[in-house]
């Protein structure tokens, strides 16, 4: 239930609710004897055996059937009193919802603030009685409605908890709820990340709050769909699916890439001169003849061994006069099999991408382990991974460049001219020289 000293700073949501026993004491004969249980089987119960105005708090039930006495919420100032709150949200930061199965079944949080009273407890109280449902809810801007439901009733386990009645529908609530077309939410952005622009609702968000794309999913005419899912088109090459990413001419000419519904075209490529233009496995592209390896664009000599020969980082690409993309090294101390890299070859070129976020696709809330290993990809967001930084940054002297573009779009500089970072037995400790720039 919101009280005025609760009320949440955030859009629609449920935040409270409440059953309470609507069958009429008059039904019962009263000539019946029968034994009073130890504890009330609901707030109703609780309400009703005080010779005074019960407050609202917390109270010890027990329904019919249930192993063993519950504390639960008891709202008493509501329409009468007597209800059993068994659901509260009032901050989204302070108990997590996004739970299993069996926490759902068990219950969580805290009785004084947020919690789920647990689906096997609400089963056994909503099938003892007739109950009735209220749902309280307040808006963003302060608005207070609710809905109520004359008869409700939720399945045992067996049924998966599932809601079996909820009777005829009353409330004020009509003016204020927005119903969201289907895999959309709510949340606070008035713009939408479309296949055409996915990153539009982080250049121009707002306050207002609306039906919007979840995360991984982007507008495509008036639906949302998993990123992967958007295309692109090029006169051209056609349609060139997101999944696969990447498609050459039949002369391998032309290259287009397509990223989230970005089309990306390179018009004038050319396979390295001990490469062939050629389709296998259904992908046409360039690729190296025997004893060479590489992308098709860049083929290296393989060694005596039989083991190719990589460049050791970007700067080795840039001096072959290749342009940005993705290529493989492998650093002169690096002991395991080479890694692809993104290469920038912007201002000055050579530059190694170790770290790049570009709308939030990729999770950065990782262990320590991941962020030694790297995750992400290349081409898109990505973190390196510590031990490659620790063997890339110590075969050679290095500097860092820190590329940022801040919410009107301005972007931003930070450069330092030695850049290191140590092994895992310093915890890969940072050592930074001078700086410049213009992010002050």
């Amino acid at each position: 239930m919101i009280y005025t000293d609760l009320l949440p700073i955030f859009s629609i949501l449920f935040t409270s609710l409440l059953v309470k026993n609507v069958h009429s004491s008059a039904e019962d004969p009263s000539y019946f004897f029968y034994q009073q249980p130890v504890y009330p089987r609901d707030c109703h119960e609780v309400f009703q055996q005080c010779s005074v105005n019960t407050a609202s708090g917390v109270y010890l039930i027990k329904p019919d059937g249930y192993d063993e006495g519950f504390e639960v919420y008891c709202d008493n100032q509501t329409n009468g009193g007597g209800w059993t709150v068994f659901h509260r949200r009032i901050d989204h930061n302070y108990v997590e919802f996004r739970r299993n199965f069996l926490e759902y079944n068990e219950g969580f949080g805290f009785l004084s603030s947020e919690f789920w009273l647990g689906n096997e407890r609400l089963s056994f109280l909503t099938n003892q009685k007739r109950y009735q449902l209220r749902i309280d809810m307040t808006n963003s801007a302060g608005s207070s409605f609710y809905v109520t439901y004359d008869l409700f009733r939720i399945s045992d386990e067996w049924g998966n908890y599932k809601i079996t009645s909820v009777g005829q529908y009353d409330g004020t609530a009509d003016t204020f709820i927005i119903q969201c077309p289907k895999n959309t939410i709510f949340g606070p952005c008035a713009c939408q990340g479309t296949c055409a622009d996915p990153d539009g609702c982080y250049k121009s968000c707002t306050v207002e709050e609306t039906c919007t794309c979840p995360a991984g999913f982007l507008l495509s005419d008036s639906n949302c769909v998993p990123q992967e899912q958007c295309s692109c088109y090029d006169p051209t090459l056609g349609v060139i699916p997101q999944n696969n990413k990447s498609k050459f001419s039949l002369d391998c000419s032309e290259h287009c890439t397509c990223d989230k519904g970005t089309l990306t075209c390179d018009r004038n490529v050319q396979c390295d001169n001990n490469a062939v233009c050629e389709e296998r496995n259904d992908v046409r592209k360039c690729y190296c003849n025997n004893s060479f390896t590489g992308d098709g664009l860049i083929c290296y000599n393989m060694t005596t061994t039989g083991t190719p020969s990589f460049p050791t980082d970007c700067y080795d690409v840039f001096t072959s006069g290749s342009p940005d993309g993705v290529y493989t090294i492998q650093p002169t101390g690096w002991a395991g099999s080479p890694f692809e890299v993104y290469c920038n070859m912007s201002h000055g070129g050579g530059w190694t991408v170790l770290q790049r976020r570009v709308n939030g696709s990729v999770d950065f809330y990782r262990n320590w382990n991941s962020y030694k290993d790297g995750f992400g990809i290349p081409d898109h967001e990505l973190w390196l991974g510590n031990a490659k930084l620790h063997e890339v940054t110590n075969q050679k002297n290095y500097t860092l460049r820190i590329d940022i573009i801040n919410a009107n779009g301005d972007l931003l500089l930070m450069n330092y001219d030695h850049f290191r970072v140590d092994s895992e037995s310093t915890n890969y400790r940072l050592a930074l020289g001078s700086f410049t720039g213009n992010t002050g």
